[in-house]
């Protein structure tokens, strides 16, 4: 069993991919960790020197290595993961894809309280993070809603998840 998590920056993604692995008990990969563990520096890094094309190529790079040598686990995908490369096409025929889908409002409130940790909207101001969270969800959703389940229940519950898993 092959689950990969898409969804939004903030969605919650890596905290029900760590559930989400204990509870079926396999394996639990976060991507941006594999990639940073991959070239050796962290993402920033990587975007300020080497810029997002080469980012979203290793991306691909690391996910394919991930899902080609492993049988079962769960992946924690970045935000923008299923919108290259046609690496949501991979990723549904590889395994099940599954979409935390947040509420605009709760991604806000989240990201507000995350910005010092997060390099992409680290210096927005309060407004220019709603915009930039409206625009970018509205770019991804075409990505996102591709997906095999759609968990739209907030808060998210581990067993009605495993449950949707289940019925894909």
């Amino acid at each position: 069993m092959k689950i990969f998590l898409i969804g939004f920056m903030g969605s919650g993604k890596t905290h029900w991919g760590r559930l989400l692995g204990e509870k079926l008990g396999v394996r639990f990969f976060d991507l941006d960790e594999q990639i940073i563990a991959h070239a050796g520096k962290p993402v920033t890094q990587i975007f300020a020197e080497e810029g997002e094309e080469h980012f979203r190529l290793l991306e691909k790079e690391v996910m394919y290595l991930i899902t080609e040598s492993h049988d079962s686990f769960v992946m924690s995908c970045g935000g923008g993961t299923p919108c290259y490369f046609n690496n949501i096409d991979y990723m549904k025929q590889a395994g099940t894809v599954i979409w935390i889908n947040t509420p605009l409002q709760t991604l806000f409130k989240r990201l507000v309280a995350e910005k010092e940790q997060r390099p992409l909207i680290k210096s927005l101001s309060d407004e220019q993070l709603k915009s930039f969270i409206a625009k970018k969800f509205a770019d991804r959703k075409i990505y996102y809603e591709q997906a095999d389940v759609i968990m739209d229940e907030e808060p998210v519950q581990l067993d009605k998840l495993v449950e949707k898993i289940f019925h894909a």
